[in-house]
């Protein structure tokens, strides 16, 4: 999964290498999703092989102002930029964060294709329904409601079930400007968006890679997905 095919038939799925993100996990559960479908799953950190690529799924890890920093430098920030104008892209836990204006970490400006801020949880003082107290950052399986635009849910839920269980580790979270952009939402401590999408983009807070058969059935809607 480390180089490129040279077999024109052979549709590739590239995963943005930056130094910052779960990428051994998340392509092999892309690859796993990939079966039959055609598509080989390649960690690229080549601006060009993302630029070539059918499909980019950005992931990341870590905290904002270094996944900033480490996609700037590495010189993939306008292949990604570009993949974004004009093909699918799947953005993973920060991978998601970096897709809006700003984020409260570290006053750190992202990359601006979908409005709005990250912000920092704040439940200091709030319990939980068994009593026990809200924890910072929120690790573990929570549900994500889908919300629905024009009439339906975005098409990469697909036939998972609204209100399924995914995987979180993050301590800030999406507020998109537009609540079209807001697909799924979650509840901790407070309603968040932890799902959205903008024209050919689609990304998560959750980790869709470590979600079970959830998580790849989002990314099997993802390689079938025609924005």
């Amino acid at each position: 999964m480390n180089s490129v095919s040279t077999n024109p038939s052979e549709k590739i799925v590239a995963v943005v290498d930056y130094g910052m993100g779960n990428l051994r996990s998340v392509s092999q559960a892309v690859q796993a999703a990939a079966v039959g479908t055609g598509y080989q799953v390649v960690i690229t950190a080549n601006p060009d092989e993302v630029r070539a690529a059918e499909r980019v799924v950005l992931p990341g890890q870590g905290a904002m102002p270094d996944c900033m920093r480490e996609l700037r430098e590495s010189g993939l920030q306008e292949s990604v930029l570009e993949a974004a104008a004009n093909k699918p892209l799947f953005g993973v836990c920060v991978g998601m964060q970096m897709l809006l204006d700003h984020s409260a970490e570290g006053d750190t400006p992202g990359l601006g294709l979908i409005h709005g801020q990250v912000s920092k949880f704040d439940l200091v003082g709030q319990l939980q329904p068994d009593a026990s107290r809200y924890k910072v950052p929120q690790m573990g399986w929570n549900q994500v409601w889908r919300n629905n635009h024009s009439g339906a849910p975005h098409p990469v839920w697909g036939e998972v079930p609204d209100g399924s269980y995914f995987y979180f580790v993050h301590s800030f979270y999406a507020k998109p400007s537009d609540a079209r952009h807001s697909v799924g939402e979650t509840d901790y401590g407070q309603r968040f968006s932890s799902a959205i999408a903008r024209d050919n983009i689609f990304a998560t807070q959750f980790h869709p890679e470590k979600s079970a058969d959830h998580g790849l059935a989002l990314y099997r809607n993802f390689l079938h997905w025609n924005p």
